[in-house]
């Protein structure tokens, strides 16, 4: 194989590494002799792989071809010109006419060399350029006819030019200068290289560039546009020197740094060593004493030791070093076999839950069957809970209770505003601040496998998102047949959590998940009537509040008027957490007073309370219906509660057309339509003239127009306001109606019965009108609730008529209240 000889590399980012002697110089003269030689006609052609032999230039070869070896060795013994040419495929062995490039120089074979493996090394220099015109003999070894391929394009005067060599010769120097692996003399030799057309050539066979491009660089005539592709080359190659040293000094600083911190940290370890022990070794073994005495899961104890014998291989200095510890940390203070035992006392626990909690008997009653299923079998799934209802109800601290009453730990999780499913499920190791979701660290903070866990709020926890669906991450965690195995990324161990009493609280059930509603077991709340909010104020709230505020029971005390008259007067609510505030704010001032000694009687007075309390925020509006026609009292459901709304009709001369008011959703629009509608087709039975319809507008407004309202539950109330208005007929006193309407006037039944019984109650509402198939929700309320309360089931609109109206008509269309 006719081979370009290395030498320690001849490519000009590396060229002459070894020794300055591989670096001939031709002089002047020498180059003004080589262009005054002639070219013989004929010459023997040796084909090369790997490199391209510019004129000038002096390159050693590796000779192996018997066809080659005999070539070298004749053309030595005589004129030792041949004429040198690259092939075009360098795995051609025996490359003929078409295999080779056209161009090549011809060499003057300066000195050969035999080889111990029996090939030759010659060492040659280029003379000038020829062509090929036609092969003449093809055996022992390639003759060809040849012509001349050399022309000039600049001169020695030209400016131009001369700055551009002057440039090429900047540029290779500053290559050798940046260039540690090759030696300064390179420098020293291109800067004592005087003839420009040296110096292309030169740069030209050492450039770090393939073999086809140095054969376009050959072919180039013009010397000037070969200069300017030579200069170009060169730039890319300082770019790339230039980033290579870069590299090497931030790679050098990094790894000198990384040496220093070893060297510090051993110097720190004997250091420790000597006081008494490494911190980081004592860390180690006081995780795996707490192994040995850990009850686990078998994956979770091949799980630890495998990632202790990691941290024990890391650097304490490393970043990964407290990640893994803190891993490794979580891992075994969780309480994976750790139970705390169940108290099977039930009159007990129905103490504990009737001294913490007034009323809420349903709840009670579940959560002591659950106790008694649980002492008859010994073991069973967990329930999972979910209270809905108004705030301020006690949802939370039922769970509390629920958990003393028990014998079990305690944990509360709040969910209102959580976005990222890696808030349940933990973030995996591989980020930084990587740590396990919030269902794990509770649980290392409960110390037991099966703790009472409050999932508070879970009615606002967030949906799908670009940060994953927390929503249904809780679906595993709440599904007794799936949660034995529930999967943290940061814990990467299955853990199971299906010994947990999960109780779920939340406002309302729209907004859940309906495959998570599904898993839980729903359980409403509601309000609470006065007679128990006066209970619970005075078992809970009152003696709460004055522990609270530094005073003594014998210095204040509530009697049942002024409770009374708080609830009603001053807050408006299901829950009592207003009411709360409302009585702290009482022993507020009283604390003042007995701080500045003022003399005051130990029982709250009326006068008192509207001197600290002002005036009533809230009055009875059931008066305001009095004696009017058009004006009907509804019964609303909200998140927080139950309350009542006024349904107010009016008409005036027009064109008999229809304007709701009062910020209506598109539901409660289209009962109004409804009701309006049947009216119009039923005004004859109701002695309504139908041409009234076309001579006057009708408007129906629901004050409090800042609130948003929508439901079908006012269709009742809107027709029944409707006819009174059309009829002048007066509405009775006292009394409300709920019920959703159809187009055949059939009464259909409505949600949220409790609620709005408890606020009729709050209005001093004395009679209920209601779909007959609500009666079965009647039936299940506490018969407490309904004290003072008179029900009447209808099935047809028209029977809400003779209920709620009286015969007596107003003296015209809008008489005022008397």
């Amino acid at each position: 194989m006719d081979n370009y000889f290395d030498l320690n590399g001849q490519h000009f980012s590396g060229m002459m590494e070894a020794e300055t002697e591989f670096i001939p110089l031709l002089s002047p003269e020498e180059e003004q002799q080589m262009t005054a030689e002639k070219l013989p006609e004929v010459l023997p052609i040796l084909p090369l792989k790997n490199t391209v032999l510019f004129p000038g230039v002096v390159i050693p070869i590796t000779i192996n071809r018997d066809k080659s070896i005999k070539l070298v060795k004749d053309v030595y013994k005589k004129d030792k010109i041949v004429g040198v040419i690259s092939q075009k495929d360098d795995s051609i062995e025996d490359p003929d006419y078409s295999d080779l490039n056209q161009i090549g120089t011809v060499a003057f074979i300066l000195k050969t060399l035999s080889m111990p493996d029996g090939s030759t090394t010659a060492i040659i220099q280029g003379k000038k350029r020829f062509k090929i015109e036609s092969v003449v003999e093809n055996e022992p070894y390639m003759k060809a006819r040849i012509s001349s391929f050399d022309k000039t394009g600049a001169t020695k005067s030209d400016k131009n030019f001369k700055a551009l060599i002057a440039t090429i010769k900047d540029l290779a120097i500053q290559i050798v200068d940046k260039s540690p692996q090759i030696p300064s003399e390179a420098a020293f030799a291109i800067k004592n290289i005087e003839s420009p057309v040296f110096l292309v050539n030169f740069i030209s066979s050492n450039l770090n560039i393939d073999v086809a491009e140095k054969q376009k660089l050959l072919e180039i005539l013009d010397l000037n546009i070969r200069a300017k592709t030579v200069l170009s080359l060169l730039t890319k190659e300082l770019q790339v020197v230039e980033l290579k040293n870069q590299i090497h000094s931030k790679v050098k600083v990094d790894i000198d740094k990384q040496q220093r911190d070893y060297i510090l940290n051993q110097q720190l370890k004997t250091i420790q060593e000597e006081l008494g022990g490494n911190p980081h070794e004592h860390q180690i073994h006081e995780l795996k004493q707490k192994a040995e005495k850990k009850q686990w899961s078998k994956q979770a104890s091949e799980t630890f030791e495998k990632e202790i014998g990691k941290l024990q291989r890391m650097n304490p200095a490393a970043v990964e070093y407290s990640l893994q510890l803190n891993y490794l940390e979580t891992l075994i203070e969780l309480p994976w076999y750790e139970y705390t035992a169940d108290n099977f006392d039930l009159t007990k626990a129905q103490k504990i839950l009737d001294h913490d909690h007034y009323g809420l008997e349903k709840i009670k009653d579940r959560i002591m069957e659950y106790l008694a299923v649980l002492k008859l079998k010994g073991n069973m799934k967990s329930p999972i809970l979910c209270f809905v209802g108004p705030p301020g109800v006690g949802k939370t601290s039922l769970g509390k209770s629920i958990a003393d009453s028990i014998g079990r730990n305690y944990v509360r999780m709040s969910l209102g505003g959580v976005r990222d499913e890696a808030e349940i499920r933990g973030h995996r190791k591989t980020y930084v601040g990587a740590m396990p979701g919030r269902i794990i660290q509770n649980l290392r903070k409960a110390k037991s496998s099966n703790p009472v866990f409050v999932l508070d709020e879970i009615d606002k926890v967030g949906h799908q998102s670009i940060n994953g669906d927390p929503a249904a991450a809780l679906l595993e965690v709440l599904d007794p047949e799936q949660n034995n195995s529930f999967y943290d990324n940061f814990l990467e161990v299955d853990y199971d959590l299906s010994n947990i009493m999960f109780i779920a609280t939340a406002n309302t059930l729209a907004t859940i998940h309906p495959a998570l509603r599904d898993r839980m077991e729903i359980i409403n709340l509601s309000g609470y009537i006065v007679e128990e909010k006066i209970e619970i104020a005075r078992k809970h709230l009152i003696p709460k509040q004055l522990e609270n505020h530094g005073l003594k029971k014998s210095q204040l005390s509530f009697n049942k008027t002024i409770l009374e008259k708080i609830i009603q007067d001053y807050t408006r609510e299901s829950g009592v957490r207003l009411l709360e505030k409302q009585i702290a704010k009482v022993i507020r001032s009283r604390a003042k007073s007995i701080v500045m000694e003022e003399k005051l009687p130990r029982t709250l007075k009326v006068d008192e309370l509207q001197k600290i309390m002002g005036s009533p925020t809230y009055s009875r509006e059931s008066s305001i219906i009095k004696n009017m026609a058009g004006v009907v009292t509804g019964l609303a459901w909200t998140a927080v509660g139950g309350e009542i709304l006024y349904i107010e009709v009016s008409i005036s001369k027009g064109k008999g057309t229809l304007s709701l008011t009062g910020n209506l959703g598109d539901v409660m629009k289209e009962s109004a339509t409804l009701a309006y509608e049947y009216l119009k087709a039923n005004a004859p039975d109701l002695d309504i003239d139908p041409l009234l319809f076309e001579k006057y507008n009708v408007h129906i407004h629901i004050p409090e127009g800042a609130t948003p309202k929508d439901g079908p539950s006012a269709g009742i109330t809107m027709f029944t306001a409707l006819v009174s208005a059309f009829t002048r007929r007066k509405v009775k006193p006292a009394i409300a109606m709920t019920g959703e309407i159809t187009l055949r006037g059939r009464v259909t039944p409505v949600g949220g019965i409790k609620e709005k019984i408890l606020a009729a109650k709050r209005a001093n509402i004395t009679d209920v009108i209601l779909s007959f198939e609500n009666k079965k929700d009647i039936d299940e309320i506490n018969p407490l609730y309904l004290k003072g309360l008179k029900f009447h089931y209808i099935r047809d609109m028209m029977e809400s008529i003779e209920l709620a109206l009286e015969k007596a008509k107003v003296d015209n269309k809008f008489a005022k209240a008397d």
